[in-house]
């Protein structure tokens, strides 16, 4: 292992996890890059100062390629000869000054000390560049882990990319993204990041915050912050909805069929992901939505990215707890989406669910798994006959209806609906009463009473059912 000098430059790229374009809701085609100046650059313990009068310090914790030989037009298969080591670094960013930036993140990412780097290079001789962990400390709490297999462009790719139109040069510094939890970090808090590899590890970078005392003067932009902003920073574009445990027991103790009746009276009729059987019937699904998009099927793209570790694979792969995977598959029922295999990674991955408007192979293994899967129909044949795997985490149409990322669904023997998560606590909560309510007018029927008045209840039965609930 060997030191970091100051880079010559250093280029940082926007989005490579698909974990953290999973939560930016988009994912790119193609990798784009921005420039963050030498003086960014710190040792590992330096303190770094927040901007006084900023609010959000964004902490990135990233894989950092050092530029180990002069790169130019060099092409994807040799771009990682290129490399010299790998490094942990910090992405750090105030999001209170990225409206004065007009996308360049200048002044955003560009203050000084922004960048720490460190504390030692692994070699890359020593490194393979597909089994790399990341992972991110804050106050010694483990909020980023994820690993070079989650990448949406390959660290050779993104060398020669880059070597079309820029000459690296040795010493050179290319962050090459950051993963899901990446958040804000305050005045006293502690920031570590390391990379890892077959017992080589960077060490620890430290990053201490403290508060800057000088204030902006009013001859540039000045620090400003909206609740997007605030969004952004944290890491969700939803920061103030989480399905919570309590959330989900709350969604799990309703049936779809009186959820559904509250989405209606707010105006949602085209929730339900309709045609669908699951393979345990007696089994609910809550989670959040995460996506693949599948492309009807045609021989020159599929051999582009219908093989290998293509989209499907990767979306299966960057499942997390309680998340549901929901494909579009256009209704083709002439083809399996997923087989027993993927269904168990999905499963071992801690996934709530799978949900396909297209078929299954496999049927009976999948059947047997504890993961429940929504689907079209069985069929024997492979993906390839049908299908293309193309987009992940994407907005999608799966059975007729809307499924965004990040959305919550929920499912029962009824079917499955999607519910917007600025939603979920209002809708969940009337079905709560709905429920009861409905609980009291069977037990009147059951003892005789007729309907009228009572179903729905006009103002007597009301106050009947105020006293009934008084006394539960």
């Amino acid at each position: 292992m060997t030191s970091i000098a100051r880079p010559g430059k250093i280029i940082a790229l926007h989005l490579n996890y698909r974990s953290r374009a999973a939560q930016r809701g988009r994912v790119p085609e193609q990798p784009s890059y921005f420039l963050k100046p030498p003086t960014s650059a710190a040792a590992s313990g330096a303190p770094l100062e927040r901007p006084a009068g900023t609010e959000l310090l964004g902490f990135e914790g990233e894989i950092a390629l050092v530029i180990g030989r002069t790169a130019r037009r060099v092409s994807p298969e040799d771009g990682w000869s290129c490399v010299g080591g790998v490094t942990a670094a910090n992405d750090f960013g105030v999001y209170d000054l990225r409206h004065a930036d007009k996308g360049s993140n200048l002044r955003s990412k560009g203050g000084d000390g922004f960048t720490p780097l460190g504390p030692a290079v692994i070699p890359a001789a020593d490194v393979d560049p597909a089994a790399l962990r990341l992972r991110t400390w804050l106050n010694g709490e483990l909020v980023q882990e994820d690993t070079t297999d989650d990448l949406l462009f390959d660290f050779g790719r993104l060398v020669a990319d880059l070597s079309q139109l820029i000459t690296l040069e040795t010493g050179d510094v290319l962050l090459t993204g950051t993963p899901a939890g990446a958040s804000v970090a305050g005045p006293g808090d502690v920031v570590e990041v390391e990379v890892d590899t077959a017992g080589r590890t960077t060490g620890r970078l430290v990053t201490p915050i403290t508060e800057g005392t000088v204030p902006f003067g009013p001859f540039g932009a000045l620090p400003r912050v909206d609740d997007r902003q605030r969004a952004d920073a944290y890491g969700t574009s939803s920061p103030e909805f989480e399905l919570t445990p309590e959330l989900r027991e709350k969604l799990e103790s309703v049936g779809t069929a009186t959820l559904s009746a509250q989405l209606r009276k707010r105006g949602l009729d085209a929730v339900s992901i309709d045609g669908l059987t699951s393979t345990r019937p007696g089994a609910r699904l809550t989670g959040r939505a995460r996506t693949l998009r599948y492309l009807p099927y045609r021989e020159d793209l599929f051999e582009k990215h219908g093989g290998g570790y293509n989209a499907q694979k990767r979306a299966i792969d960057a499942l997390g707890p309680g998340d549901v995977l929901v494909m579009e598959a256009r209704g083709e029922r002439g083809t399996g989406t997923v087989g027993d295999i993927l269904a168990l990674r999905a499963q071992v991955r801690g996934a709530a669910g799978i949900v396909t408007d297209g078929g299954v192979r496999d049927l009976a293994a999948v059947s047997a798994l504890d993961i429940p899967t929504y689907h079209a129909g069985p069929h024997p044949a492979v993906l390839g006959r049908r299908h293309v795997p193309w987009d992940v985490d994407v907005a999608i149409a799966c059975g007729a209806a809307t499924v965004c990322p990040g959305d919550v669904l929920v499912g029962d023997a009824d079917g499955v609906l999607v519910i917007p998560p600025d939603l979920v606590e209002e809708v969940v909560d009337a079905a709560i009463e709905q429920e009861r309510q409905e609980t009291f007018i069977a037990e009147q029927v059951a003892a005789g009473e007729r309907v009228e008045g009572l179903y729905p209840m006009d103002e007597h039965w009301r106050g009947r059912y105020a006293a009934w609930l008084a006394k539960r």
